[in-house]
Order: C-alpha cells, then sequence, then structure tokens
C-alpha cells in the first residue's frame, strides 16, 4: 500500500509502499477514503510534539471502510461499514481519569497520527472501541474535517459554558465548522482573524458570523467567551482584555507559543483560561447526534495522497479557507 511517512522532524513526508498491516486482537483493518490534515500533523512535522513513534504516518481525521476485523473486535462493526477515527486511538482504562469519566487525559493514551500510524495511507489499523460510525451518504472529504476540527472545536464550545456573545479566534477549520454551530444555537459570533485578511473575515460572515475582524481590533461588545484556535500565545491576553466578567477563554489547540505576561486586572472579575486536551469517545458521540439536527457545510480543499506536504505548506501559509483533505484514489 501507498503511504506518506514521516521519518525525522524538520523533513517533508516520503511517499513509501508499505505492507498492508494485518488486524491484531480488537483492531479494525481500514480502507482510507479521505483524511483530513489538521494543524497538529504541522506541530509534529516541525518537532514540536514530545516523543513521536517513528517512522510514522500521521493523520488523525481518518473516513474509512472496514476492510477486515481482528479477533474479539469490540462493537457491531461489519464489512464495508463507514467509520470515522478520531485522534484519541486508545486508553488504558484503569487510570484515575480513565475511571472518572475523563478517557482524554489518560496517563497512558495513545494518539492517532502520532503513536499510532494515522490516515496518510490506503490502509490502516484502529482499535474497534474508539471508531465512530459514521453515515454513507456525504462524500468523504467533506466527513474528515469533522473527526478532529469538528470535535476539538465542540469540546471547546461545550468548556466555554453557556455563552450568548462568543469570540473565535483565528478562522480556519475548526473556527468555520464551530461558528455555523453556535449560530444554529442562537448565540453571536465575533470572528478575529489575522489583522488585513479580508478573505477570512469575508468568509466568516458567509458562515453566520455577526462580526469579523482582525486581531487588531475590538469586538463592539464585550465577549462572554472566546476560543482561541490559532497557536499563538499573544492571544490569550487580546482575548482576554475583550472578555466580560465572569467569561473564559478555551484555548483548544494541542500546542501554543508562549503566552506573554499580562496585569492581573485582566483576569480579575471571575474570569477564566483554561485549555482542551484531546476529547471522549462521548464527545464523539455527542457531536455527530448533534450534527443530526444541525448539518454542517464543511469547506474543503482536496488534495491527493502524494500532494500532502504540499497541503501542509498552504496550511502553514494561512492560504486555505476551511479545511485541507487528502482523499485516496
Amino acid at each position: 500500500m501507498r503511504a506518506m511517512v514521516l521519518e525525522q522532524p524538520g523533513r517533508p513526508l516520503r511517499l513509501t509502499e508499505l505492507p498492508r498491516p494485518v488486524p491484531d486482537a480488537g483492531q479494525l483493518l481500514l480502507a482510507v477514503e479521505a483524511c483530513g490534515v489538521c494543524r497538529t500533523d504541522l506541530h509534529l512535522l516541525d518537532g514540536e510534539l514530545p516523543d513521536p513513534v517513528l517512522p510514522l504516518v500521521p493523520g488523525h481525521e481518518i473516513v474509512a471502510r472496514i476492510a477486515g476485523l481482528g479477533p474479539d473486535a469490540q462493537g457491531d462493526w461489519r464489512l464495508g461499514q463507514r467509520v470515522g477515527v478520531p485522534w484519541l486511538g486508545w486508553t488504558c482504562g484503569q487510570c484515575r481519569f480513565c475511571t472518572s469519566g475523563r478517557e482524554n487525559l489518560c496517563e497512558h493514551a495513545r494518539f492517532t497520527g502520532y503513536q499510532l500510524n494515522g490516515g496518510y495511507a490506503e490502509y490502516t489499523l484502529a482499535d474497534a472501541r474508539y471508531c465512530l460510525p459514521l453515515p454513507d451518504g456525504p462524500a468523504a472529504e467533506h466527513l474528515a474535517p469533522l473527526l478532529c476540527a469538528g470535535l476539538i472545536g465542540y469540546r471547546a464550545l461545550r468548556l466555554a459554558g453557556d455563552p450568548r456573545r462568543l469570540g473565535v479566534y483565528g478562522f480556519g477549520a475548526a473556527a468555520h465548522l464551530i461558528t455555523q454551530l453556535a449560530r444554529a444555537q442562537g448565540r453571536e459570533v465575533f470572528a478575529f482573524t489575522r489583522p488585513g485578511d479580508g478573505a477570512s473575515q469575508e468568509f466568516a460572515r458567509s458562515l453566520g458570523a455577526n462580526w469579523a475582524a482582525g486581531t487588531d481590533e475590538a469586538p463592539p461588545q464585550p465577549l462572554d467567551a472566546a476560543l482561541i484556535f490559532a497557536p499563538a500565545g499573544p492571544l490569550v491576553p487580546i482575548a482576554l482584555r475583550h472578555l466580560d466578567k465572569g467569561g473564559c477563554v478555551v484555548c483548544a489547540g494541542i500546542h501554543m507559543s508562549d503566552i506573554p505576561g499580562f496585569p492581573y486586572a485582566w483576569l480579575w472579575g471571575e474570569r477564566s483560561l483554561r485549555s482542551v486536551a484531546n476529547l471522549t469517545r462521548s464527545d464523539g458521540l455527542a457531536f455527530f447526534e448533534a450534527l443530526r439536527q444541525t448539518p454542517l457545510r464543511t469547506e474543503v480543499h482536496v488534495f491527493a495522497l502524494e500532494q500532502a506536504n504540499e497541503a501542509l505548506e498552504q496550511l502553514r501559509q494561512g492560504a486555505l479557507q476551511g479545511a485541507a483533505v487528502l482523499r485516496m484514489a
């Protein structure tokens, strides 16, 4: 099978012929239809995530069909069924976090496309317990971004409480999905982009944002919550300054540059700052159930498997509106 392989951080992925994997106990063999390209993949390539298992096939927004079942694969799975494979690929089930309903914080967790081979390949393996059933109708490339950008954005929105006025910083794959969901829930959305990025601001407005401007501008009203999807630490004090009393800033990325110092007065007033760490299986089930009531428009840019490096570079340069997706031939 063909796969794009990371051999060493700092180097481009290499197109490689690998043996088709064989499912072990509890695993599914998956024929990949599409895999989203995530900013986490860029952090991995740039060496910003510690201790990846190399050589590695990246990719954790996988839409696939079941091509084989290993012994004792848990779940009512069938050959040919469409499934999704998200970032969380395995947990121990025994640590204090797993036993208290917080498997996203598992001390021994393994992650798809990081410690486990992912979806930048024609075939991959996944633990059956961590796969999500997906509908047959939509095109695979439109489902792929939901498995990380959508899921992490959904968890971030839930952690923000019940804001009426929501700020969204960094208008990429996650923000373009969560803006639609938040508007469907009756929230006002204020979108922040790079200063001068009129195209992204217009894109945000086209998806229902009530207001869109650069991060160098202040919103017309104080925010009840802010979600930060861009990996830029200086956005944290900016968001805090725009927050109303009792509001919350949620940092939704796995990696962020250093946060500069700021006066305690910007946090005072029972404002809070928190992060999102991974996701749970219950997040996935709840998110896809919500989508049954509120279908989202996914704006995607499709690349062939062998174009993965090009897709990653366009993501790095901020050249994409929406999400990049690799589609298998």
